[in-house]
């Protein structure tokens, strides 16, 4: 690590273990530490998060509430493409993360500092994710990862930095955590511990965001979501600004036990892991626009988009979202949404979302085509034989190829 370096921005979550990384830089290096902290719906941490700083001599800190921007354009623009990496994880942590990238080097050009740092570990994904962007967006960045630095051993070994250097230490930190926890306002994810056994149920006691379907209410719950070019912007015919659209989706889900997963994924960098994912709002959310893309993509379009998707969900999950690749696949998503207009009313109940009705008026969904009664002459269902004959063709020709193999060689 260079000795130049005067000045850092280090994403601060007020944490224990970003309290320790930001002591330890300032012995490390001598240098002057700006700490950054993004409110992205996590919660009580981040009320904390000024004083913490305080206490350990920062003087510049950033505290910016981004749940706004962060829906708007980070979480909206992925659910317009129906995204899930490995079928099941909403990427509710790995959307979070350009975002925080793009304000790090932001205030690191404000302030004029000489790096930035950040608290992920060398084992998983997020180091990727931060350091990824934050090349992206200024390629002669020095970026500080102090796990990947320094000699601590285990978390021991950091509860003893801590209390030498007198950062206060919560209760249930003391020796080993039961599991680590990362959330926003799209998701709550835990991993490590007590979950690191897949052989193992998880306890009930690591869902933070859900009731159990078990404890969820005897009597359904009726919403309808409307959307405009893709994304959602009203519940019950109220508009909602994204944030607090995302919200109000959250207690839905919580209240009827929906959106949680338990899931091994493969990390970017080769290891598999086990997370429980809790994304009630998101649930919701993705049920809803597939149901209003049902009745307004054409097939072909939505086709595609699905062909699409994987790539896309898995350019997020490895920290590429300021690729020319993925803003390539963006734009054509975006295109795809140009009448996904419309309401869908859903039916929650007990970790279940069900469609009950579909309505746009850009709807592609014809009742003259598809009625089993008198069609009044739209469609003339002759017209499928030749439909039938035309793309048999090939399959006819193989199988008459194949018989007189048999009869050959039955010679």
């Amino acid at each position: 690590m260079s000795n130049r370096i005067k000045k850092v921005v280090l994403a601060y979550s007020g944490g224990l273990d970003t309290s320790i990384i930001l002591k330890w830089l300032q012995i490390k290096l001598g240098a002057e530490i700006i700490t950054f902290t993004a409110d992205l719906g996590q919660g009580e941490e981040v009320k904390n998060a000024r004083r913490k700083a305080e206490n350990l001599g920062i003087k510049e800190i950033y505290i910016e509430d981004l749940r706004e921007k962060f829906v708007q354009n980070f979480v909206f623009p992925m659910f317009r493409a129906n995204a899930t990496y490995e079928g099941s994880y909403l990427l509710g942590t790995s959307i979070a993360r350009p975002l925080i990238a793009k304000r790090l080097i932001e205030i690191a050009q404000e302030t004029k500092a000489d790096a930035i740092a950040h608290g992920a570990t060398g084992k998983g994904n997020d180091q990727v994710r931060f350091e990824l962007a934050a090349y992206a967006l200024n390629p002669n960045i020095k970026i500080i990862s102090p796990w990947r630095e320094w000699n601590f051993k285990s978390r021991s070994d950091l509860i003893e930095f801590a209390k030498a250097h007198k950062i206060p230490i919560p209760k249930d930190t003391q020796g080993e955590a039961p599991f680590s926890i990362d959330s926003n306002l799209l998701h709550s994810s835990s991993e490590g511990k007590v979950l690191e056994d897949p052989s193992q149920a998880a306890p009930e006691y690591v869902h933070t965001r859900t009731l159990s379907p078990e404890q969820a209410p005897d009597k359904s719950t009726i919403i309808t979501i409307g959307f405009q070019k893709g994304d959602p912007i009203s519940i019950n015919g109220k508009q909602l600004s994204p944030a607090v659209l995302l919200e109000t989706l959250n207690k839905y889900g919580h209240d009827n036990g929906i959106g949680r997963i338990d899931i091994v994924e493969n990390r970017f960098i080769g290891i598999k892991s086990r997370g429980i994912y809790e994304t009630p709002g998101g649930s919701i959310l993705l049920h809803a626009h597939r149901a209003i893309e049902s009745i307004t993509l054409d097939r072909g379009a939505a086709h595609l988009k699905d062909e699409l998707m994987p790539r896309y969900a898995e350019l997020i999950y490895y920290g590429f979202w300021f690729s020319p690749e993925r803003e390539m696949l963006q734009a054509a998503i975006d295109l795809s949404q140009k009448h996904v207009d419309g309401e869908i009313t859903l039916k929650l109940y007990k970790g279940n979302i069900m469609t009950q009705s579909r309505k746009s008026n850009k709807s592609l969904y014809s009742n003259k085509l598809v009625t089993f009664e008198d069609d009044q002459g739209s469609y003339n269902q002759r017209d499928a034989s030749g439909f039938i004959k035309l793309n048999a063709l090939r399959l006819r020709t193989l199988a008459s190829r194949n018989d007189n193999i048999k009869m050959q060689t039955s010679r």
